[in-house]
């Protein structure tokens, strides 16, 4: 991949720091919306440790995302995480990861004790049919209720082929139902999909309007709109 700004201030809603880091390399890699994977070097120790430096404490909240989950962080990438947070006064920490790194979530709580920590799952859509056989996602539950146990927020997806504006609509409404944020993503090409503009638009045209205020909504329209990537 090219080279990536990895450091980035959110300003509206939840504000917050994020860095985007690189870990071990994404373990599940079959996500058919996603080239991030590719996002990996031998260098990474070094990267992670430039874009770990920028961070200042602004709002006491830092956004942690490696494109892939936590549990490819590499150990020292997570101790210096636990050092920023302890010398830049940072009371809240958000990761996120795949379905099949939640029965690691309590383990990464407790290397962070004393601090807060959210964890975000890429959840894209709850419709079963849209997640597993369309985009690949791999995760096994069917009821929101399971799917949202171990999580506290969640990245949904829009601009999919034979997604319709209720789809899109239903995952919203769940998503604040069962989740404390959702970050909703319009989906960019990559080199294995490509993104649905009609659905992009009229998202844009009917939905967005309705819920862009909403304060427990992130909106992300381009991907770099976070700042970083």
């Amino acid at each position: 991949m090219g080279e990536l700004k990895r450091y980035g201030v959110i300003e509206s809603k939840n504000k917050r720091e994020i860095v985007l880091l690189q870990g071990l390399g994404c373990r599940y890699k079959r996500c058919l919306f996603c080239d991030y994977y590719l996002d990996v070097s031998p260098q990474y120790e070094e990267i992670n440790h430039q874009a770990l430096s920028c961070v200042e404490g602004r709002y006491g909240i830092l956004e942690i995302i490696n494109s892939g989950s936590f549990g490819e962080l590499s150990q020292k990438t997570l101790e210096a995480i636990l050092h920023i947070a302890h010398t830049k006064k940072i009371k809240q920490l958000i990761f996120e990861c795949h379905y099949l790194y939640r029965d690691e979530i309590l383990d990464l709580k407790k290397f962070f004790d004393g601090i807060e920590v959210k964890v975000k799952l890429g959840l894209e859509s709850f419709n079963v049919y849209l997640r597993e056989k369309l985009l690949k996602k791999g995760i096994c539950e069917v009821f929101p209720n399971q799917i949202a146990h171990d999580f506290d927020e969640a990245n949904l997806l829009v601009g999919l082929a034979g997604q319709s504006i209720d789809m899109i609509e239903q995952d919203i409404v769940l998503g604040l139902e069962y989740f404390e944020r959702i970050c909703v993503n319009v989906m960019c090409d990559n080199s294995k999909m490509h993104a649905n503009q009609a659905v992009i638009d009229e998202f844009l045209d009917t939905l967005y309007p309705l819920y862009k205020d909403e304060w427990r909504i992130d909106f992300l329209l381009d991907n770099t709109d976070f700042g970083v990537g």
